[in-house]
């Protein structure tokens, strides 16, 4: 038996982004990992949260204020985060905004604030 596979051509027009709204969309998920692509109208926003996992943040098109713990940064195409489970973050689309998040298996001994 060949394992199935998971393909999509360009992750960026893989999802519309929503006039005035945010769209999200699981692209992948198995029992350890989860891919969700999300599409941000400009001045569209993710509230500050945390997750129980570690993650990885992608952005693919547009320009977006994250706040990572303490920290605001200015983020465009081609900006990739890291963010260890707990870490409470925050996305605010600047511009009309495609990103990729990645959620990791848990760490071994890790666990969220």
């Amino acid at each position: 038996m060949i394992p199935s596979y998971t393909h999509l051509a360009d992750l960026d027009r893989a999802v519309d982004i929503p006039t005035d709204g945010t769209l999200s969309r699981t692209i992948y998920s198995d029992p350890t990992v989860k891919v969700v692509l999300f599409g941000f109208d400009a001045g569209q926003e993710l509230s500050e949260h945390t997750a129980s996992r570690p993650a990885l943040l992608q952005v693919l098109r547009g320009e977006a204020r994250l706040t990572l713990g303490p920290d605001a940064v200015e983020a465009q195409a081609g900006a990739w985060v890291h963010m260890p489970a707990g870490l409470p973050h925050s996305v605010r689309a600047t511009t009309p905004v495609v990103m990729v998040l990645v959620l990791l298996p848990p760490v071994a001994g890790e666990t969220a604030a």
